[in-house]
């Protein structure tokens, strides 16, 4: 974790943060039927779930690190990355809630991709109410090492695997048969936009993450 310490990425992420902004609303963008303007909303709806999968596949490196060698401090980066995961996971719902709104009509309809996200907000939702219950620290720690890697095959199949099975029908690009952005959306223009806020975006994910495992060490040192 010594490399989250540096400050040179926080830089980079703050830069290509303020450039999605700025490009994200003034790039010029395809014209498409339904989509329009709201294409733009890629560069944050989309972005929110890449990074949430980066922190929370972190988490689960460390929940097994955590199983192998039992040590407090992959307790901590696995429990806090979690928590970072699911605020980006919940970006990820909203984001996408208002795109549905404004190009299918409504904020939420039965599309196996919405369905599963939900499913997987809820199973990490439901690691912290884990942890919550447990008094025993290493108990917890243990524990919540196993429903985390539990939780991460959950969100694989419900996000990832599910809604590309051939025979489920999607409204997402890429998912139930329908050809993904690569396909017919992301031009030169969005490209020079969409690659470098995916970075900045993790890279906030990253750094969020390590202030919560920050305090969350402090807090465990005063009460020891």
């Amino acid at each position: 974790m010594k490399l989250l310490n540096a400050s040179w990425w926080k830089v980079l992420c703050v830069i290509f943060l303020m450039y999605t902004v700025i490009a994200g609303f003034l790039v010029e963008v395809p014209h498409l039927p339904i989509l329009h303007e709201t294409i733009r909303n890629l560069y944050f709806h989309v972005c929110m779930w890449f990074s949430m999968m980066f922190i929370f596949t972190v988490s689960l490196v460390y929940s097994i690190k955590y199983l192998m060698k039992p040590e407090e401090d992959s307790d901590i980066i696995a429990s806090e990355g979690v928590n970072t995961g699911i605020i980006f996971a919940l970006l990820g719902l909203i984001t996408g809630s208002l795109w549905a709104k404004y190009t299918w009509g409504a904020w939420w309809i039965n599309d196996p991709k919405l369905n599963g996200a939900a499913i997987t907000v809820l199973s990490y939702f439901a690691y912290v109410v884990l942890r919550s219950s447990i008094d025993d620290e290493q108990k917890k720690a243990r524990i919540s090492a196993v429903y985390n890697v539990f939780a991460y095959v959950m969100m694989l199949v419900f996000v990832m695997i599910y809604p590309r099975l051939s025979g489920v029908d999607s409204l997402h690009p890429g998912n139930g048969g329908n050809p993904g952005f690569n396909a017919y959306a992301l031009d030169y223009h969005m490209r020079i936009v969409f690659y470098p806020a995916v970075i900045g975006w993790v890279l906030l994910s990253a750094w969020i993450a390590s202030i919560n495992i920050r305090l969350e060490r402090i807090k465990r040192n005063n009460h020891n």
